[in-house]
């Protein structure tokens, strides 16, 4: 499928087309006749993900490349975002798994790699300890834990809106799966790009100069996991459709239910008092965004489209750290409330808890600095002279 402009389509993106392009050309008999006037100029050799081919194409060298419209004329870039978005979700899942492997391999490693001591045994004779029992290295794996699982927790819940829009028999539920999906589609994509590569990177310092040797998975999870923050609309993109359409839609109705939703986790997790505390701070987070919103918002109603829009990608992080706290904060639920069977199952809710409290302690925090800087219509990035870069 190749998105192009008709002749004498109007100027712009108003004037792109979706087509299919064949390999070879069909006879009015229904037989395969000649081979159509495109051809593979090239493999491009990535970074990572290798086992995927990618090519360059080029199309009507001889002037002979015939394409076949598909649906109707300039409705191009409409249609191709009808295919994109649940596969913008794949991409955030794909992010995902990939920050999780490295999450699990990093993980094993820490505990069966022996090195140092702790800081308060200074007898020299005493043997190494796995380096899991170093703060720091447990700093590395909580750092991938609530990256990873909070960005799946999210996903999961984005995949129940999708079978909830199209199977619910309730027309209301329908419509409110779709808001919430257009809304929370980039952050999943964007978000958990960014931040599952992170974990990879983490995963590569727990190894040590293990970890960027082939020797071992995790630098080739780090490869392929880089290249998701540009598939399916490059990062950037995902914050400005974040922030200059999906929040403002229909009077913002899809951030609204969004908060209402977050509201409802914050109060039930309220009454739960091993996660009073992180009820509060999603309260204050999802008051904190509401008021970030409206500014931006008002500064684009004035006129300062370019300026609101010059900070997205803050925005869009910002969104996204309180998503993922919320993710949280619903895993929390069930976990303080279970009755484990197995000595397994009380150290998986433990681990929840703790992941948890490490993604409200450590980094939600992060979302009073983004704030106060998109509060303030900062224009450094707006103001700079390209000749000064």
């Amino acid at each position: 499928m190749v998105l192009a402009p008709r002749r004498a389509a109007p100027p712009g993106v108003k004037g792109i087309s979706l087509f299919i392009v064949p390999k070879f050309r069909v006879n009015d008999d229904g037989r395969l006749g000649e081979r159509n006037d495109v051809q593979l100029a090239g493999v491009n050799h990535k970074l990572g993900q290798r086992g995927i081919v990618n090519t360059f194409l080029k199309f009507g060298e001889r002037g002979e490349c015939f394409a076949e419209l598909v649906g109707q004329p300039h409705q191009g870039l409409a249609q191709m975002f009808h295919m994109m978005n649940e596969a913008r979700i794949g991409v955030g899942l794909g992010a995902i798994m990939l920050g999780t492997a490295g999450y699990r391999y990093s993980l094993q490693y820490a505990r069966e790699r022996k090195q140092g001591r702790h800081p308060d045994q200074k007898d020299p004779a005493s043997p190494p300890v796995a380096i899991i029992e170093h703060a720091d290295v447990r700093r590395m794996l909580l750092q991938q834990k609530s990256y990873t699982e909070g960005a799946l927790g999210l996903a999961m819940y984005a995949a129940q809106r999708v079978d909830v829009q199209a199977q619910d028999p309730d027309p209301a539920r329908r419509r409110e799966a779709h808001l919430l999906l257009e809304l929370l589609t980039p952050v999943i994509k964007a978000w958990s790009a960014d931040w599952c590569l992170k974990a990879n990177d983490l995963a590569i310092q727990v190894l040590g100069g293990y970890g960027y040797t082939r020797e071992y998975p995790v630098e080739q999870h780090w490869r392929d996991n880089r290249l998701n923050p540009i598939h399916e609309g490059a990062n950037g993109i995902q914050g400005l459709d974040l922030l200059g359409r999906k929040v403002m839609m229909d009077g913002g109705a899809a951030f609204k239910l969004l908060l209402r939703e977050i509201a409802a986790t914050a109060s039930a997790a309220g009454s739960v008092p091993a996660l009073t505390e992180h009820a509060i701070a999603l309260s204050h987070c999802a008051a904190t965004v509401a008021k970030t919103t409206a500014v931006l918002g008002a500064a684009m109603a004035r006129g300062e489209v370019r300026l609101a829009l010059s900070n997205a990608s803050r925005y869009l992080g910002l969104v996204g750290h309180l998503a993922i706290a919320w993710s949280w904060l619903r895993q929390a639920l069930v976990a303080a409330k279970a009755t484990p069977a197995t000595a397994a199952d009380a150290d998986f809710y433990a681990g929840k808890l703790a992941a948890c409290r490490y993604f409200f302690v450590h980094e939600l925090p992060v979302t009073e600095l983004d704030a106060q800087l998109l509060c303030a219509l900062d224009a450094t990035v707006l103001d700079t002279r390209p000749e000064s870069l």
